[in-house]
């Protein structure tokens, strides 16, 4: 097979492709023909050496794909040879086969093509995570949503769509915000030239959010929970700050830590407020609960409730310029790699 490796960390310039051995399925796992795979933001940290969960170098990541079944591990009857399938790794999606738990491969709506199946699971499962199972959101709440024309950003645009009367706000760039309103955004606001904190402030007449989904971190941790209503919530999911768009910095890196707050329990109290953690590649050892939201997931889909934007396909041969895409946060939606 034909895989994408991380060879040290640094700029584009340390991927390099490579052809090994094709892996073979163990004991409750499944062999998946990889047509397409997901690129996501903490592939690109991983690659300049600031995703600690990454393994280390020489290395292939990728946690999300969708292709054809090709052969079973021992003890394994579905899904069958030859079933289209998107599927969840801890890492090595980004290659042209992968041995993943059959738990995690789940077969796609007829109607769904191997991009939209590449497309669905990471961002779509870390947004309806957030949204349904830690928030539980519900119909009217205010939600602010950073990076909202990301990938994860315009999946939770779209999820909270589907309760009647949410209202949300979207820090973009102000070339995004025609895409953010396509997919449902009530206010787009313009973080390069405009405090995001006066203008929710301004927009929801003073009273703030119910929810904050911050994967910036740093000090926007902070402003994030001054916004919050009495019995509002801060998600923390990222820690998008800590990237420079190049190599990695360690004293901007610490730097950023420094900003962050120290939530202490008696101000929660005082404050009647609550901040949560999410990290979905800390969850995969949790196979029931990713394949019940899955599931949900592509019944949204089928219902035709959500819908992934592709931004760019690129072949694995030119990984270096997908990475390009969202380091340099040009992209609106999904990058997507294709084995070639």
């Amino acid at each position: 097979m034909r895989a994408l490796y991380i060879t040290r960390h640094g700029g584009p310039e340390v991927l390099e492709i490579r052809d090994v051995p094709d892996p073979q399925p163990g004991s409750g796992e499944v062999r998946v023909d990889v047509k397409v795979a997901g690129l996501n933001f903490a592939e690109v940290l991983a690659r300049q050496g600031l995703y600690p969960d990454a393994p280390k170098p020489p290395c292939v990541v990728g946690y999300e794909g969708a292709g054809i079944v090709d052969a079973l591990g021992p003890g394994v009857t579905t899904p069958a040879v030859g079933s289209r399938v998107l599927f969840m790794t801890r890492f090595g999606a980004h290659a042209s086969a992968v041995c993943v738990p059959a738990t995690q491969a789940l077969p796609m709506p007829d109607s769904m093509s191997f991009e939209h199946g590449a497309a669905l699971p990471v961002v779509y499962l870390t947004a309806f995570h957030m949204l349904f199972e830690i928030a539980r959101l519900r119909g009217g709440e205010h939600v602010l949503i950073h990076m909202a024309a990301g990938g994860v950003g315009s999946a939770e645009l779209q999820l909270c769509k589907t309760l009647p009367g949410v209202v949300t706000y979207g820090t973009a760039s102000a070339k995004k915000h025609d895409f953010l309103r396509e997919q449902g955004c009530t206010h787009p606001i313009d973080y390069r030239t405009d405090d995001y904190v006066a203008e929710v402030r301004r927009l929801s007449e003073g009273r703030g959010v119910d929810l904050v989904l911050d994967p910036l971190g740093g000090p926007d941790w902070r402003k994030g929970y001054s916004l919050l209503r009495p019995c509002g919530l801060l998600i923390a999911y990222g820690l998008a700050n800590a990237h420079t768009g190049g190599r990695r910095r360690i004293l901007h890196v610490v730097g950023q830590i420094a900003k962050m707050p120290w939530f202490n329990p008696m101000k929660l109290m005082s404050d009647n407020r609550a901040v949560a953690g999410v990290n979905m590649g800390h969850l995969f050892g949790e196979q029931e609960l990713i394949a019940r939201e899955l599931r949900a997931l592509l019944e949204l889909y089928a219902a035709g409730k959500i819908r992934p934007h592709i931004h760019a396909t690129f072949p694995l041969s030119r990984a270096a310029e997908a990475h390009a895409e969202l380091e340099h946060g040009r992209n609106i939606g999904k990058v997507l790699l294709i084995p070639d």
